[in-house]
């Protein structure tokens, strides 16, 4: 019964993961820059914020890191197509 509640696919649990990986780096990053120590590349920051682009978005507005930066202004069109996605696959089924 309980099991009839609470369907999780794997799809669903990759990517709840990767969305709070995304969310840990750009905080990891932007402490790493307050710190003057090793920064994650921005190209890496970016495919993360690609696969992961609600946590990548939501750790840019909570660390306000990487904001002004004209090619981060790509996460929220990343967050719009996996949304999109996300809706398209869950109607069609």
């Amino acid at each position: 019964m309980v099991n009839d509640m609470i369907q999780f696919s794997l799809l669903q649990i990759s990517l709840a993961v990767v969305n709070i990986l995304a969310l840990a780096v750009f905080g990891i990053d932007k402490l790493n820059s307050k710190k003057g120590s090793w920064r994650i590349p921005e190209s890496r920051l970016l495919l993360i914020a690609f696969l992961g682009p609600f946590g990548a978005y939501a750790g840019m507005l909570l660390f306000r890191h990487k904001t002004r930066k004209i090619k981060f202004l790509l996460v929220p069109i990343f967050l719009l197509i996996q949304l999109f996605l996300m809706v398209y696959f869950c109607l069609s089924k």
